[in-house]
C-alpha cells in the first residue's frame, strides 16, 4: 500500500487518528523530545548512528549509505518481528525521523509494502517541532485560566491536586518541569526534561483541555527551574483572574518541611542550596542560616527565608506581573491538612472564581 506523506501541521491536527506513532530516530534523539505518545523504533541506534556519521565524514557518503542501509534493514526486520506481527491489516502507524526521511522512509516503505496504512511526516521531527511551537498560542487562546496565587509554602500545588481529584481541569507546570520553581526547588536525583520536551508536554496537556471549563494553574514565573514557560501561556496566565491562597506562617513552615523533607534528611544539601542565595542576601546572612541548619534549627531558617526572602520577592512579582491580583478571590485555608485543602477546592468549584475569560 502506498505511503501517505503528511505535512507536520496536518499530522499535528490528526494525531489522534493514528494507532501508533513511531519515532525512527536513535534512543538519545527520542529521549531529548518526541511526538507525544511516540514509541521508539531506531533505524540506527545511538552507536550505529555515530559509526555511520563517522564513515560519512571520513570516507564518503556512498560507503556510509551502503553500510547504513545494511544496518537499517536488520533493525527494521527486528522491529517488525517484535512489534508488528500481531497488527491487523487496517493498522495505521504514523512514522517520522529527524528531517530528511531516510530512516523513517525505509521503515515506512516496508510497512506499506506489507499492506499497513502508513503515514509519514514530511520534514520529520524538525518540521513537527516548528508546527507544535506555532500551534501553542492557538491552544492557549481557546482556554480560560484561573491562577492560584500565594506565597511560598501556602500549598498551591496541594490545592491543584485536590482540585484535580474533584474533577477540575489542572495544568501543573512544576510537575511537568520536575522542579518546584524556586531557587531551592531542585529535586535531588531528578533531572529536568529538555526545553523541547517540556514544550511538547505542555502542548499535549493543553490540547486535551476543554475550552468551556476553567483551567487552574499556579502563578509561576517565566521560568520553572531552567525551563522557560511558553510566552503565550505565561502572558495568558498573567492576564487571568486570580485566587489568593492564604495559609498561616507556622503551617507554611510545616508544609515546606513535609514537601522538602530531603532538606531535613540531608542538611548538607540544604546548605549547598542556601549558598545560591549569597549574592542576593549577603554572605553574613547566608552563613548564619547555614549555622542554624547545622544546629538542627531548620524550621527557624525556613521561617526566616519566608519572611526575609520569599515573601517580599513574591509579593513584588505578583503585583508587577498579575494584573488581576488586586481583584483576587481570597481563599483562606486554616491548616495544611488534606481536609482543609479539600474544602478549599470544593468552595472554588461551587462558587465561580470570576466571570469572563482569561486572556
Amino acid at each position: 500500500m502506498p505511503v501517505q506523506t503528511l505535512s507536520a501541521t496536518d499530522a499535528l491536527r490528526r494525531l489522534d487518528d493514528f494507532d501508533t506513532v513511531i519515532d525512527a530516530r536513535s534512543e538519545d534523539e527520542h529521549a531529548l523530545d518526541h511526538v507525544p505518545g511516540a514509541v521508539n523504533w531506531p533505524t540506527l541506534n545511538n552507536a550505529e548512528r555515530v559509526t555511520i556519521g563517522t564513515l560519512y565524514k571520513q570516507v564518503n557518503a556512498f560507503e556510509a549509505k551502503k553500510r547504513g542501509a545494511a544496518i537499517a534493514a536488520r533493525n527494521i526486520a527486528g522491529h517488525i518481528e517484535q512489534h508488528a506481527l500481531d497488527k491487523p491489516r487496517d493498522w495505521k502507524p504514523l512514522v517520522y525521523c529527524w528531517r530528511g526521511g531516510n530512516r523513517s522512509g525505509a521503515l515506512a516503505t516496508i510497512l506499506g509494502a506489507i499492506g499497513f496504512q502508513v503515514s509519514l511526516i514530511e520534514g520529520g521531527y524538525k518540521a513537527w517541532r516548528h508546527a507544535l511551537v506555532a500551534d501553542l498560542p492557538a491552544q492557549v487562546a481557546r482556554l480560560h485560566f484561573r491562577v492560584i496565587c500565594g506565597p511560598t509554602g501556602s500549598g498551591k500545588t496541594r490545592l491543584l491536586q485536590h482540585l484535580e481529584q474533584q474533577g477540575a481541569q489542572v495544568l501543573d507546570l512544576e510537575a511537568l518541569a520536575c522542579h518546584r520553581s524556586s531557587v531551592l526547588g531542585h529535586i535531588p536525583g531528578v533531572a529536568q526534561p529538555s526545553q523541547k520536551r517540556f514544550d511538547s508536554m505542555v502542548w499535549e496537556q493543553l490540547r486535551h483541555l476543554e475550552a468551556g471549563r476553567p483551567v487552574f494553574v499556579e502563578s509561576e514565573s517565566k521560568k520553572v527551574g531552567n525551563l522557560r514557560v511558553p510566552d503565550a501561556l505565561i502572558d495568558a496566565m498573567r492576564a487571568s483572574p486570580c485566587i489568593d491562597l492564604q495559609l498561616p506562617d507556622e503551617e507554611r513552615v510545616a508544609l515546606l518541611l513535609e514537601d522538602y523533607d530531603f532538606f531535613v534528611k540531608d542538611p548538607d544539601f540544604f546548605c549547598r542550596r542556601l549558598e545560591a542565595l549569597t549574592e542576593l542576601r549577603g554572605k553574613a546572612v547566608v552563613s548564619e542560616w547555614i549555622r542554624q541548619v547545622r544546629d538542627g534549627r531548620t524550621a527557624d531558617v525556613v521561617l526566616d527565608l519566608l519572611r526575609q526572602h520569599y515573601d517580599p520577592t513574591y509579593a513584588a512579582s505578583i503585583e508587577r506581573n498579575f494584573r488581576q491580583f488586586g481583584q483576587a478571590r481570597p481563599c483562606p485555608v486554616p491548616d495544611r491538612s488534606a481536609e482543609a485543602f479539600n474544602k478549599a477546592a470544593e468552595d472554588l468549584l461551587i462558587i465561580p472564581t470570576a466571570s469572563g475569560g482569561g486572556a
